[in-house]
């Protein structure tokens, strides 16, 4: 077993705390990894918080990691001591059902495991994520991370940034398509650089006259604030795709109206219930689809890496200290972020945590 040195959530009702815990030592199949970059998701602050129901203490989010390989089981092929890679969302699947030998793991039949919060397959211990020193992955959840990528802005793009491109290529979004994005946050920003990416025309759809010159200069080619009845009639049947970012209960109404025939709505942040209901002649007359879309698989996450490095795609990040978790967390709780916080983990070797 190997000694962590981490930062965790205690209690719903408690501040994240240093924490220690250890690792296991890899398996034939595993790759050990020095944690030099994790991202903070919105995810990390729900289950800090228990606000799914889910939570078991203590809790080490942090599913956004960028580190460097320290160790490799007898069974690992494809990495060395040494090599600069990524982990994500999931640390493990059944990997035999039909989503994962499609490479679509995040809808494995029987579950995929956590990067925190999920029992091991194999040993039934609590899975720890990333505001840690180390941590231990199976190979084929490990990704590599491209020459010339920027490291701490690539950590997002394991979170953020697949959930947002999983969609876009799995419908298809190519040259000639209409994009809307709706809200303009962590996975907004990314949602509208990746299907620029792919060669779309992008709309950023959002309530704030503040965001619009800032949608702009992430590469937007219009913005739509969607307070503004005039401004929703004014592109009513235009859209192929809208990409719909928001986390919380908000009217898809008049964004379904904006979709052409046969256009699609896709969710990626609200996981609550749909209020206000769905109109049914929304959908029908038009034979428009309401979807959904969760992360994205190991093989469309690598591509979508080696994409970022290829054309300069970044996350926007905020750098912080370990120390500052709990002051991040409050400045998500208030839109106070632009886009995504990373912590350096070099801060928790310089002894920032206890």
């Amino acid at each position: 077993m190997s000694q962590t040195r981490a930062y965790a959530a205690f209690a719903d009702d408690q501040p994240l705390a240093p924490f220690s815990f250890e690792r296991r030592q890899p398996r034939p199949d595993d790759v050990a990894i020095e944690i030099l970059y994790c991202g903070v998701c919105h995810s990390d602050l729900h289950f800090a918080y228990n606000d799914w129901g889910m939570t078991r203490y203590p809790i080490v989010p942090g599913h956004e990691i960028v580190g460097r390989v320290t160790a490799v089981g007898d069974a690992v092929s494809r990495f060395k001591e040494g090599d600069l890679v990524g982990v994500g969302c999931m640390v493990d699947s059944c990997r035999d059902c039909q989503p994962c030998r499609e490479g679509v793991e995040q809808y494995c039949e029987n579950g995929f495991t956590m990067t925190y919060g999920s029992d091991d397959r194999h040993d039934g211990s609590l899975t720890q994520g990333g505001y840690s020193d180390r941590i231990v992955v199976s190979e084929h959840f490990v990704l590599r991370m491209p020459e010339g990528i920027d490291l701490p802005s690539a950590a997002p793009i394991l979170c953020a940034g697949i959930t947002t491109y999983s969609p876009l290529r799995h419908y298809g979004v190519k040259a000639g398509h209409k994009v809307g994005v709706i809200g303009m946050g962590g996975l907004g920003h990314m949602g509208v650089k990746l299907a620029k990416a792919l060669g779309a025309e992008v709309t950023v759809f959002t309530r704030s006259e503040a965001k619009v010159e800032e949608a702009k200069r992430h590469g937007a080619d219009q913005v739509v604030v969607s307070s503004d009845e005039a401004q929703m009639e004014a592109v009513a049947e235009t859209f192929d795709f809208m990409l719909d970012t928001v986390p919380v209960q908000h009217d898809l109404n008049p964004y379904l109206a904006t979709l052409r025939y046969d256009g699609t709505h896709i969710l990626v942040g609200l996981m609550d219930p749909i209020e206000p209901p769905v109109a049914g002649f929304n959908l029908i007359f038009k034979r428009r689809v309401l979807a959904g879309s969760l992360i994205g698989g190991i093989p469309e996450t690598q591509e979508l890496l080696d994409l970022c490095a290829e054309q300069g795609i970044t996350c926007d990040v905020e750098m912080i200290n370990i120390d500052e978790i709990n002051t991040a967390f409050t400045r998500m709780q208030k839109g106070d972020v632009r886009y995504r916080f990373v912590i350096d983990m070099q801060s928790l070797k310089r002894g920032d945590a206890a």
